[in-house]
Formats: C-alpha cells, sequence, structure tokens
C-alpha cells in the first residue's frame, strides 16, 4: 500500500499556538511515513512550521490586534475580494495536484468563520473528487464558547454532511469536547480524542532563573509582559527572571518595554527551550493557551497562570479554573492587573508546594493523531 497523502490546512490569525500544534501533528504524520504538505495562510513566524515539513505558504491574512472581524493582508491593509479570491484558486489547486488521500482542516469548522470564502469551496472539491479523500477536523481541548445556538448547528451540520472524523487534542478525562460544545452528542460518532498535543519531556535546563515569564505568540500578551517587568523591580530579592514578549509583539512596544527592564531580569522575545527554562525555574509565569500548557506540564514546574478573557474569550479562563481545580497552577485574573496584584500573586505561587504526581492526561497527541488517521484510512481502503 503507498504512504498516504495529507493535505494539513491551518490558518493562524493572531498568535502561534495553532500553528505549532499543527508544526508538531504534522512532523509526528511524517514520522508516522506519510506525505505531508502544510499549507498555512498566516503571516510567516521564525522556526514554523520547521524547515524539514513540506509547506505550501498562501497570500497571508491576519487581524486587528484581538479581534476576529476583518481580515488584513500581508501589508496589514484590508484584504480586497480579489486578494481572497487568488487565495482561495491557489488553495483548490493545491488540492487538485497533491491528490490527498487525507485532508486536515485545523479548527474548522468549530472556528475560523472568516475563512468560509476558500474552505466552503474545498469542501465542495472533496466532496467531487473520485475516490473521495478522507475528511478531518483537528480541534484543542477547549473551545471558545459562542453563545449563538445557530452556529453550533451550522457546526454540527458541516460535520455532519462532510467530516469523516473530529480530532479533539485533549483528554475526556481533563476537558470533553461536551464542555466547551453543547451539541457534542449530536457528532459524538465521529469524535476521537488524541490526548494533548505536547512536545517531549523537556532536557535538563541550561540556564536557571528565578521566574520565567512567557507571553505566547505575544500579539495580546503585552499587558502581563509589562506587569511581569514592573513587578521584578518589586521583588529584587527574586535575582534572575527571563521575560519572554512573544515573536508577535510590535518592535517598538518591545523596544519600550526593554528601556524599562531592571538588572535582574532578561528579556528574549522567544526561546525554543521554553519547557526546559520552566523545569529550572521556581515558577512560570503564562497565560493559559494551549502549548504553554502543555509546556508546563511537561516541564513539571510550578505555575501562575493569567489566562487572557479580552473580548468575551473564554477558552483560557476555562483552561485555567479546569488545572486550579486539580490542584496544578494558581491563577490570577487578568483584569485590573497591576505590577503589585502580580507581585503578590507571584509570592502565593511559590509558597505553594511543588506539583506532585502528574495529571492523569495523555501527553502524546501528535504521534496518537497518526495512529488514529493510518488506521481509519486502512479500514476506509
Amino acid at each position: 500500500m503507498s504512504a498516504p497523502v495529507v493535505l494539513f490546512y491551518i490558518q493562524h490569525l493572531l498568535g502561534i499556538g495553532h500553528l505549532a500544534r499543527a508544526s508538531r501533528i504534522a512532523r509526528a504524520l511524517l514520522d508516522a511515513g506519510m506525505k505531508v504538505t502544510l499549507v498555512t495562510g498566516g503571516l510567516p513566524v521564525p522556526g514554523f512550521p520547521g524547515p524539514d515539513i513540506p509547506h505550501l505558504a498562501l497570500p497571508p491574512v491576519a487581524v486587528a490586534d484581538g479581534g476576529f472581524k476583518g481580515l488584513h493582508d500581508g501589508n496589514g491593509q484590508p484584504a480586497s475580494e480579489d486578494y481572497l479570491a487568488d487565495r482561495r484558486d491557489r488553495l483548490l489547486a493545491a488540492f487538485h495536484r497533491i491528490r490527498p488521500d487525507i485532508v486536515i482542516t485545523e479548527a474548522f469548522p468549530f472556528g475560523r468563520r472568516q475563512m468560509r470564502f476558500e474552505l466552503i469551496p474545498l469542501l465542495a472539491a472533496i466532496k467531487a473528487a473520485r475516490p473521495r479523500p478522507m475528511l478531518a477536523a483537528s480541534v484543542r481541548d477547549i473551545l471558545q464558547k459562542r453563545g449563538r445556538p445557530d452556529r453550533d448547528q451550522e457546526t454540527v451540520d458541516q460535520v455532519r454532511r462532510h467530516f469523516d472524523l473530529v480530532l479533539m487534542h485533549g483528554d475526556p478525562g481533563f476537558a470533553a469536547l461536551g464542555d466547551s460544545f453543547p451539541f457534542a452528542d449530536r457528532i459524538a460518532d465521529k469524535v476521537v480524542y488524541t490526548g494533548l498535543v505536547c512536545p517531549p519531556p523537556p532536557a535538563p535546563a541550561s540556564e536557571r532563573f528565578d521566574i520565567v515569564v512567557s507571553a505566547g505568540g505575544g500579539a495580546v500578551g503585552r499587558d502581563l509582559v509589562r506587569a511581569a517587568v514592573a513587578a521584578a523591580a518589586l521583588m529584587p530579592d527574586l535575582a534572575r527572571w527571563c521575560i519572554l514578549t512573544g515573536p508577535n509583539l510590535p518592535q517598538a512596544e518591545y523596544d519600550d518595554i526593554a528601556g524599562h527592564i531592571s538588572g535582574n531580569v532578561t528579556l528574549d522575545r522567544f526561546r525554543r527551550d521554553l519547557a526546559s527554562l520552566m523545569s529550572g525555574a521556581r515558577l512560570s509565569v503564562s497565560q493559559a493557551g494551549y502549548n504553554t500548557v502543555g509546556d508546563i506540564l511537561q516541564a513539571g514546574c510550578r505555575a501562575l497562570l493569567v489566562p487572557y478573557t479580552d473580548r468575551g474569550e473564554t477558552e483560557q479562563a476555562d483552561r485555567a479554573a479546569l488545572l486550579q481545580r486539580a490542584g496544578r497552577v494558581t491563577v490570577c485574573k487578568a483584569e485590573g492587573m497591576t505590577p503589585d496584584s502580580l507581585a503578590t500573586a507571584i509570592r502565593q505561587a511559590l509558597a505553594a508546594p511543588m506539583p506532585g504526581t502528574a495529571l492523569p492526561v495523555k501527553t502524546d497527541g501528535a504521534a496518537e493523531t497518526a495512529r488514529i488517521l493510518a488506521d481509519h484510512l486502512s479500514r476506509r481502503r
């Protein structure tokens, strides 16, 4: 039997979490002997998806800071109809050229409604193809709650009409689909849990810090970074801080923050060895994004989470609350956070005991995704 051919569509609009998770899954599919093309549609992110992952970059689109209403092109201008039509045509041409056995859409149809202009035509092309490829949705452990039953029913209808599988990259013992998607029972026969998509356990830390602060991609983490820089100045007894702003923080803001750091702070944009730094630190301070939490669980460190909740976002707060109830982290609300309140929360988190036994959550989600897809394709063939 020939190696399965996979087209994996991923559209990151604001941060880098979706792209990082998709890159890990693509790497696992390649390791399992599949032929993978990762099709990305966001702004370039240094280091992703990785030099050894076959990659097709569509003309990029992004959204304004924190908002998901309008699409902008690679120059920050509103994306024109011609620009979006060119993307759509390139995506469809790639589908017909690659002739995949498996198509994976990251987040859609549970998210990425903004991309329907090209994804609905892709679904139509998949349906018309002979033989028809297997179609799977790749979805994180906790979804953004909509409060719109009509939108949730639309998602159900698309899953039932087009999708063979919904790959939930989580563990139902920690967070089940029904916890954040009210119509989960209507698609239960298509849902498969892979476990969390985490990196391997980190190597021993090459550097040791008292506090490691990370802001994910950095597009929406500036308030945490600024509060942490000021909190470090209030806590000179904690001699070594590493503060990572994220690669998407605008350069002018990075330069302004760099001008205010105290002598006990090392400031950087991004470290590929973040999980190693966490493992050697007394405390990790971060938002509660999917990949950062995966790093925390693998590192086994104390953690203070400051979930992002602007513009009605619920996903990070839900994840942080579950981890807090499990006794794994301390949580500080972002609303009204000041350097003093963050410093107090850091003191409290440092006083907490080190995590004991690991959470009973599967963390090999990338390899399990490859196994699930290979098994389903084999039975379908």
